[in-house]
């Protein structure tokens, strides 16, 4: 059974633009977190990973850290 996660509940969308959320879902290498580790649904997975990857691609996020 996996728990949902509160930051990604059904009244919270998961946007490009919010950085700081995106940022809780990523390793100190700036890479997405798996599932298993965050708790959400597959749905919300993919969700999460095109969210994070257009914030890479506008510089809201860095594709890589030092």
């Amino acid at each position: 059974m996996k728990k949902n996660n509160v930051l990604l509940n059904s009244t919270r969308r998961i946007d490009y633009k919010d950085v700081e959320t995106l940022k809780k879902f990523l390793d100190p290498h700036s890479r997405i977190l798996p599932r298993k580790k965050t708790g959400i649904a597959a749905r919300d997975q993919r969700k999460l990973a095109l969210a994070v990857k257009h914030a890479r691609l506008m510089a809201l996020l860095p594709f890589t850290s030092k």
